[in-house]
């Protein structure tokens, strides 16, 4: 067991979804959380991050920060997410590193896995096959995020380790249609085909099928694992089931109130056709979600609802 509690405890990328849930959670910890605003620190300036950690010192990282999107934005931005991804987590590994700081915990995502990759997804099923074309550079990125851990655990024995969660949702989503993931895309395109009384469009046919967890329950894994784990290989963070995107769409549809007709736009991609992960390590814990489908739905629609009226 790594005790979090009086602890300083730095969560790199806290005004993201993920590190956002993960400092909500450490209030029950009993440690120190001690976060930088992309003004006050550049991640990706090399100089910066290893001043911020040694004036700052901090005993434990949760790695959350990360360039991240959806198919547009990684099919557009190949080089920004690639660079930008790398960059960040290299500086803060090594800054880790540098100040001999006692656990860090990488956070990266299912599409690290190929395309192909049989069902559900194993942790060994890393680097087996090609990998899905769309988000190849954001996960080629993670990739080395992953290696970048164990090399450092590997050469200078350090306590750095990875988990690597499925496709997230929930309070601090992304809703820009132009860099967002399935699940907040089809929350706003939901709330706007009702109040304009038009269809709603999806792309590609509905057919994949994704896995889903509710981002404070990832961020409630992410705690346990740091407390709890301490292996070179990575650890899949998962809910364990899945549903088509189509089925996604009618159960979005349901939540925020829209009835009206679900198009399908059969010129745009589907990507993967299934990501869902084994979670067996991560059950062997003793750990599994809490929030239903349906109700961490709900939870993201009403948040949406509170930016939209915040304006």
């Amino acid at each position: 067991m790594y005790a979090l509690a009086g602890k300083r405890v730095f969560v790199a990328g806290h005004r993201g979804m993920v590190g956002g849930a993960i400092v909500r959670r450490l209030a029950e910890e009993g440690c120190a959380v001690l976060t930088a605003s992309r003004a006050e620190l550049d991640l990706r300036d090399q100089a910066a991050v290893r001043e911020w950690f040694g004036r700052m010192r901090p005993d434990a990282v949760f790695l959350a920060a990360a360039k991240v999107g959806g198919i547009l934005a990684n099919d557009s931005l190949p080089a920004d997410f690639l660079y930008e991804n790398m960059m960040i987590e290299a500086n803060i590994i090594e800054a880790a590193h540098r100040v001999d700081v006692e656990k860090l915990l990488f956070l990266g995502s299912s599409c690290i896995y190929p395309k192909f990759a049989p069902q559900p997804i194993q942790e060994a099923a890393l680097l087996t096959g090609p990998l899905e074309p769309t988000n190849e550079w954001y996960a080629i990125a993670k990739i080395a995020g992953i290696k970048l851990a164990q090399a450092y655990r590997r050469q200078h024995g350090r306590d750095f380790i990875s988990a690597m969660p499925t496709n997230l949702y929930g309070p601090g989503d992304n809703f820009d249609l132009n860099s967002s993931h399935v699940m907040p895309a089809l929350i706003r395109k939901a709330h706007e085909a009702k109040r304009a009384g038009t269809p709603l469009t999806v792309w590609g046919t509905g057919s994949p099928r994704r896995e889903f967890l509710f981002v404070d329950d990832c961020a409630d894994a992410c705690v346990e694992i740091m407390k709890r784990y301490s292996e070179d290989e990575h650890i899949n963070v998962g809910s364990g089931s899945d549903v088509t995107i189509l089925e996604l769409t009618q159960l979005v549809s349901e939540v925020v109130g829209f009835d009206g007709e679900i198009v399908q736009d059969l010129s745009k991609p589907d990507g993967t056709p299934r990501k869902l992960m084994a979670s067996d390590k991560l059950r062997a814990m003793g750990w599994a979600p809490r929030t239903p489908l349906r109700e961490g739905i709900a939870a993201s629609y009403a948040w949406f609802l509170e930016q939209q009226r915040a304006g």
